[in-house]
């Protein structure tokens, strides 16, 4: 530590950071194709894109019953 009492910190997750970038841009692909092609298709798909992994777990919790 330094004179002033600050520490430092590591932040080690830009493999999880790029990893989801890439998820998010694969699922903005397929939502934007899969839309009719307009102003507000598009929109909606690359806000879909954003929220499906909530979707997924959602799905998965009440396939387990849960």
């Amino acid at each position: 530590m330094g004179d002033n009492g600050r520490g430092r910190v590591y932040v080690q997750s830009a493999q999880w950071g790029f990893f989801f970038f890439i998820a998010y841009i694969g699922a903005a692909v397929y939502f934007v194709s899969i839309s009719d092609g307009s102003f507000w298709g598009v929109v909606w798909g690359l806000l879909q894109a954003i929220v499906w992994p909530a979707f997924v777990v959602y799905h998965v919790l009440v396939l387990l019953h849960v």
